[in-house]
């Protein structure tokens, strides 16, 4: 297990980005305060949990959890993360899903793979070929080598290999690396990193919140299924602004070669986003 020993917690912003978009990950740790996690298992400790086709170990929730959490719904706007993703990505951003999984001990690994899929797939729908989707992945348990955790092949997300076709799987790979995290932290990835875990050989599960986000522009190819309109009211006015209809997107077939209005500055694409503040 090759663990990664990068200090996140010294990063500045252009740092942070610059990892992100050239390595594939940036870890912001203990981003949770104890308090927000404690909430956030209490009230989906009951939740119906159903388990994949490899293992009855590997548990997800059957209903997405910030329709069975409060605190859950209250983190698709949360602060801190929310103005990395701003900074990441523009200020118009899409939350496209909830993801709540409970890695039970003995489970096994889970095989290196993308979370998006150009042309869709079963396992992702239309929401994975989302040209931009960025996935948030909140460890609500610390990661010991033992403990389920985190893996990914850095830079697999720039490959224009074969080898980097986001429809194949991988049982593991030479170069990957594994992430030991305190509880509270956060992993962000893009969708397209080759990414998995490691077995979970403790007695205690392993629990994760994962939420997808993407910028508004970066509609899906196909339509897909929308937000319940009720849940939508409901939901807490912090999450709101990101449970926009999720057909939401920037498509426009039809180009000008010289549109009106071009501006001649645009500070996302600079050169210089990972050295200035």
């Amino acid at each position: 297990m090759n663990i990664d020993e990068t200090d996140f917690s010294s990063m500045s912003r252009p740092e942070q980005i610059r990892h992100f978009e050239v390595e594939g990950y940036v870890v912001l740790p203990s981003i949770l305060t104890p308090d927000v996690v404690e909430s956030v298992k209490a009230e989906l400790a009951d939740v119906e949990m159903s388990h994949t086709d490899y293992s009855t170990q590997q548990t997800r929730a059957v209903i997405q959890p910030q329709w069975n959490s409060r605190t859950a719904a209250e983190l698709i706007g949360y602060r801190p993360m929310l103005d990395f993703l701003k900074d990441l990505m523009g200020l118009d951003i899409v939350f496209t899903r909830g993801f709540f999984q409970r890695s039970l001990p003995g489970c096994p690994g889970i095989s290196m793979h993308t979370d998006g899929q150009p042309h869709g797939s079963n396992l992702f729908g239309y929401e994975g070929s989302c040209p931009r989707l960025v996935r948030v992945l909140y460890y609500l348990d610390e990661l010991t080598t033992d403990r389920a955790p985190f893996r990914l092949i850095p830079r697999s997300h720039l490959s224009f290999h074969a080898d980097a076709s986001p429809y194949v799987r991988y049982k593991s790979h030479p170069e990957e690396i594994s992430l030991i995290l305190s509880a509270g932290s956060a992993v962000i990835i893009p969708s397209l990193l080759f990414h998995g875990s490691h077995p979970n050989h403790d007695t205690r599960s392993r629990e994760l919140l994962h939420f997808g986000y993407r910028p508004a522009w970066a509609g899906p190819v196909q339509p897909v299924d929308d937000w319940d309109p009720e849940l939508v009211r409901t939901a807490p006015k912090i999450a709101k602004p990101y449970l926009q209809s999720l057909n939401t997107t920037g498509q426009a077939f039809e180009q000008e070669h010289k549109p009106a209005g071009m501006r001649s500055e645009a500070p996302g694409i600079n050169p210089g986003r990972w050295t200035r503040d």
